[in-house]
């Protein structure tokens, strides 16, 4: 099992320590992102993404919802960085996914990247730390967001929550 799944919140550097993880796995990386530029901001903050991986020869796939036949698509021996769960969540509310519903695309698209023999690496913004949100949207985008996190990391070899661009890595709970 070659999966590691980088938890944190905003900012937080999850994404620059999954690049600097893919660049020394020493593989051909395939960069597979579900961000859709929807307005000026969210094209602006893709195309700092971008450039963060320009200069290196990475594939990148556009998976805004078909995330796990993404998964599946990427050669055998390539480390695949997937940039991120959160913004696929939220990809999956907008176009009218129930939580089941989502929770079940994670759960396959989790098992598939566990299964890959090469490195795998997921990102996701955790989102259970702050205050109940005050409207249903909000609840429930972080209620389905934290299942899929916790079905990712049940699954993943490696679980690390990444604070200020460091990663404390985060053991299993305890069973029974």
């Amino acid at each position: 099992m070659a999966l590691s799944l980088l938890l944190g919140g905003a900012r937080s550097g999850k994404s620059a320590l999954a690049l600097r993880r893919a660049r020394a796995s020493g593989e051909q990386v395939v960069f597979v992102v579900t961000g859709s530029p929807s307005d000026r901001e969210m094209a602006a903050r893709i195309e700092r993404h971008r450039a963060e991986r320009a200069g290196f020869h990475w594939t990148t796939v556009e998976a805004p919802v078909a995330l796990e036949e993404s998964i599946a698509g990427c050669p055998a021996g390539a480390c695949v960085v997937v940039d991120c769960l959160s913004l696929w969540v939220a990809n999956l509310l907008e176009r009218g996914g129930d939580e089941e519903e989502i929770l079940r695309r994670a759960v396959a698209a989790g098992r598939s990247a566990a299964a890959r023999e090469a490195p795998t690496i997921a990102v996701s913004n955790e989102v259970g730390m702050g205050v109940v949100p005050a409207h249903r949207s909000g609840r429930h985008y972080r209620d389905a967001l934290g299942r899929v996190n916790a079905a990712w990391a049940e699954v993943a070899a490696d679980v690390a929550l990444v604070v200020a661009g460091r990663a404390l890595r985060l053991e299993a709970g305890d069973e029974g």
